[in-house]
């Protein structure tokens, strides 16, 4: 509903400047300005603009990785399963002749299953305030579909991330606190294990941080962010 890539949650991703890593920060079509599929063509597209301009921008267009947290966590895992997935493409925005593929994912929180969201915040015994269920109207689920989810469940599973989930998916780091009130630690826990039987264990990894929540300062502090940077070197940079 609201970001800008100028925003503070961008400042563990620019640590990557001091290992050689270049930092793309990006913005897409909110919920108020075009429904889905559009943010998340945005964000092919801009993959794909990498790509044509690595060149120019000295970037390796064949070591990218998406980077997100919260709704740019799900986009970060839409960028990793959904790559052959025609339906969230749009060419005409760009770059038509290159690859929106990506070799790893950070997802850090993202929501998954639109239509579990409350079911599963009560489970947790973090039920959503009155007026703040994710199946409202008015919710950033509902606002970004375009409907009331549980009015056009065919919509929701099409902008679920593990719809998507094939053995071509990347490596991925997922990490979610375990008291979050807003988007439930299921959602990753059951992402994980759908990426398991995709991509094999050694590929996934699922980090539960214990009582941090939604965005919680466990996430940003040097030591999770440098554990972060070490994953994506070893999936991503050369040896030798």
């Amino acid at each position: 509903m609201g970001c800008d890539k100028a925003d503070m949650q961008v400042m563990p991703m620019l640590e990557g400047l001091k290992r050689g890593y270049a930092v793309v920060v990006i913005n897409y079509r909110l919920s108020g300005e075009a429904k889905f599929p559009a943010l998340v063509q945005d964000a092919k597209a801009a993959i794909r603009w990498i790509r044509a301009n690595a060149p120019r921008y000295s970037f390796d267009p064949n070591r990218i990785a998406a980077w997100g947290s919260s709704a740019g966590g799900y986009q970060a895992t839409m960028m990793g399963v959904s790559v052959y997935v025609q339906s969230l493409q749009d060419e005409s925005l760009g770059s038509a002749d290159q690859s929106c593929a990506v070799q790893a994912v950070v997802t850090r929180f993202g929501p998954t299953d639109f239509l579990k969201m409350d079911e599963y915040l009560i489970e947790q015994g973090l039920p959503p305030l009155p007026g703040q269920e994710h199946s409202a109207a008015d919710s950033p689920e509902s606002l970004l579909l375009g409907q009331k989810i549980t009015e056009v469940p065919e919509r929701v599973k099409a902008a679920n991330p593990e719809t998507y989930v094939t053995p071509d998916a990347p490596p991925f780091f997922i990490q979610h606190g375990a008291q979050d009130p807003v988007v439930p630690v299921q959602m990753s826990i059951h992402l994980a294990a759908k990426l398991e039987q995709a991509i094999g264990k050694d590929k996934v990894r699922l980090e539960l941080l214990e009582g941090a929540g939604h965005g919680a300062p466990q996430f940003e502090t040097p030591e999770n962010v440098e554990k972060v940077l070490d994953w994506l070197d070893r999936r991503l940079k050369r040896t030798g």
